[in-house]
């Protein structure tokens, strides 16, 4: 494992232990929002936005910038749009977000938010039954960069989030020219392997911490019922200054 990896690793462990394992309401409002504006971001391009939950929970944290959210499943999509109709500085698209332009085939899954492009893992089914793909969508897909073009987001000042189930790395590689601009990144990580071929939290810290971005918060999320062990959480990196 890569030093970078390790030392990231030792971090969350520490601030897993401080924070706790709740993205709370108190912790948005007052710890990452304010951190957001400490460096400069101003707007938020949301990859797999589902419903709108994370967007919803910035609004209701007072963050007052531009939010573009992205959305592949067409249900889930039908309930954005419905969140962002009266907010003018909320933006929905319906596309999948890949490495490229195309067409691709989403899994979708029984509780929508476990929707993924790759194929689930056993673990990751047992864990969670509801979880399990009961039908599938095909989607135009579209890269990051040609949304930050499409949309004219500033990298330098926007947050990009990912929760894609997997599926982060190929995200990140449609961000050829963008990933190393980009002033903050969020993005879900998995602590074993849920979806096949999809690559662990190791990997993915190296990859961003290689591109000048330092990790500064970790919110727990998918715990397996019968171990409590924690297999997915949530990073978020800034821009090294």
């Amino acid at each position: 494992m890569a030093g970078a990896a390790l030392r990231a690793i030792t971090q969350i462990r520490l601030l897993v232990n401080r924070a706790g394992f709740d993205l709370t309401r108190e912790h948005l409002k007052h710890s990452f929002v304010p951190a957001l504006a400490q460096h400069g971001i101003t707007s938020v391009l949301d990859i797999g936005a589902n419903s709108g939950q994370f967007g919803h929970a910035l609004r209701r944290a007072s963050f007052r910038g531009r939010i573009v959210s992205v959305e592949p499943l067409a249900a889930a999509y039908d309930e954005l749009q419905a969140r962002t109709r009266t907010d003018p500085r909320w933006t929905a698209e319906r596309a999948a977000v890949s490495d490229r332009p195309g067409v691709v085939t989403v899994n979708v899954a029984g509780n929508s938010v476990s929707s993924s492009v790759l194929p689930m893992l056993d673990r990751h089914a047992e864990a969670a039954p509801e979880s399990r793909y009961v039908a599938t969508e095909d989607v135009e897909a579209t890269t990051v960069d040609a949304l930050v073009a499409r949309h004219e987001l500033a990298p330098a000042s926007t947050l990009l989030k990912i929760d894609v189930q997997g599926y982060e790395q190929s995200v990140m590689d449609g961000a050829a020219v963008t990933l190393s601009q980009f002033g903050a990144v969020r993005t879900e990580m998995s602590l074993v392997p849920l979806y096949e071929g999809q690559a662990l939290l190791p990997e993915i810290i190296d990859r961003l911490t290689g591109l000048g971005l330092d990790l500064w918060f970790v919110e727990p999320g998918f715990v397996e019922p019968a171990t409590r062990r924690l297999l997915q959480l949530d990073g978020t990196f800034f821009r090294r200054r």
